[in-house]
């Protein structure tokens, strides 16, 4: 007893003695303690060109020409392609990246205060601030902002992302306070998402010849090109309008029988006039069941919409002409789609194929396990493996192998040259084979 008393004396006066050292400034162990401690584990081994930690979980990542914006819950810091440095950091509740390349601009903003300031990504300066939108949408090419002077008095704006004076501003009279903050919801196809990765890992997409913005009951078609609303539809209250590339689509779901009974019929603004009609499409717009209530936009590409056909066989419609550019069989489910390509597990879930519209057949295949997951971005068609966990990088063309790495991180964002990985608190770039960097 006695000498296991002194061994805890003789520990307790080394503890001291350690405290006093370090106090005085004479040797401090806890900073490499700490940081042995908090060593992370590396995200991709080997393959990763660089890997550092990151000061919180992100809400979003985007790769802006040399630059990789991250944003969090209650600011946005950018680092460097290259190595991974920090470059900046700023104080912000939203953030949003516009333009691509040399024209890309971060457009920061705080939740219940009007305007927004446009920084640049490499280096933070301000270039232009706004004192009275109240909403603002990121695209690759342009940057749209709404300001309201009243619940009936709103005006919508598009910019250059570096521009200094809008290029057109129009009056969009009945939308209300309806919209605030960083690209929020409009009515369009919303992407197909899963646990691996994130809403925006494509990144900014093109702005859309025509987009709908809703209030009062209504939804408003504007010409994105012209500056000007071509149309104004009022959605009956088992209807949900959504504007889909250059068409509006106008999804029914009658409630009979115990089930839905669904139509979509497509109309070309400015005429108005149907284009295609087509019973029976089901686009999920509503929950299963009897009351039909349809409460989300249809999924799909920014002009191909993903449906179900009355025997639960997914189609892929282009939403321009009602073309089925695909039809699955039974079990045949879409990973994921974009304007261009599709990629379509089989059956047995052994399989994903990549399909092109373009070309109108399958342009590769490979085997995947039951559990994987898949994305599509204009640079990579990306997978997700569960069993072992990997990521898969390829060409959406050819299916070619851009990079791949034994991990189980998530998927935040994919640029031209690669991609970005986050696990934890830890951000890792993989750069693809033939960039510079790889």
């Amino acid at each position: 007893m006695a000498s296991g008393g002194s061994a805890k004396g003789y520990a307790l006066v080394g503890v001291v003695v350690v405290i006093v050292l370090a106090t005085t400034g004479v040797w401090n162990p806890f900073p490499k303690i700490w940081s042995w401690i908090n060593q992370s584990d590396p995200i991709a081994e080997g393959v990763a060109t660089w890997q550092t930690t990151i000061g919180g979980s992100p809400r979003s990542i985007t790769i802006s020409g040399g630059a990789i914006v991250v944003e969090y819950r209650t600011s946005v810091e950018a680092y460097g392609i290259t190595a991974g440095v920090s470059l900046w950091k700023s104080d912000a509740d939203w953030a949003g990246v516009a333009g691509t390349d040399g024209d890309a601009v971060v457009v920061v903003g705080r939740l219940l205060t009007k305007g927004y300031e446009v920084l640049d990504p490499a280096t933070g300066t301000v270039r232009r601030r706004d004192t009275e939108a109240t909403a603002v949408w990121t695209y690759a090419d342009a940057v749209l902002d709404l300001r309201c002077s009243g619940a009936a008095e709103c005006e919508l704006s598009a910019w250059e992302p570096r521009g200094v004076r809008p290029m057109w501003t129009i009056a969009v009279p009945g939308i209300g306070f309806v919209f605030n903050a960083s690209n929020p919801d409009l009515p369009d196809t919303r992407p197909l998402t899963s646990s691996q990765f994130t809403a925006g890992t494509a990144g900014p997409r093109p702005l859309p010849g025509l987009i709908g913005l809703p209030g009062d009951g209504k939804v408003q078609v504007i010409d994105t090109a012209q500056g000007r609303v071509v149309q104004t539809r009022t959605p009956g209250r088992d209807q949900r309008v959504t504007v889909v590339g250059s068409r509006i689509l106008t999804v029914t779901g009658e409630a009979r029988d115990g089930t839905c009974y669904y139509s979509v019929i497509a109309h070309d603004p400015p005429n108005g006039q149907a284009v295609w009609q087509r019973d029976g499409l089901n686009l999920r717009t509503a929950d299963n069941g009897s009351a039909c209530k349809q409460d989300r936009d249809p999924a799909g590409g920014y002009s191909v919409v993903l449906g179900v056909d009355p025997v639960g066989r997914q189609e892929l419609i282009a939403a321009h002409d009602g073309r089925v550019l695909w039809h699955g069989d039974k079990g045949q489910n879409v990973l994921a789609v974009d304007d261009s390509y599709a990629l379509i597990r089989s059956a047995d879930s052994a399989t994903l194929a990549a399909r092109s519209f373009g070309r109108g057949r399958v342009g590769w295949k490979r085997p995947i396990g039951a559990g994987a997951q898949a994305a599509l971005t204009p640079y990579a068609a990306v997978v997700a493996e569960t069993k072992p966990p990997r990521v898969i990088a390829m060409s959406p063309r050819t299916g070619a192998v851009l990079t791949e790495a034994r991990t189980d991180a998530k998927v935040f964002a994919v640029g031209a040259a690669g991609m970005i990985l986050v696990s934890g608190r830890d951000m890792a770039y993989l750069a693809f084979r033939g960039s510079p960097a790889g």
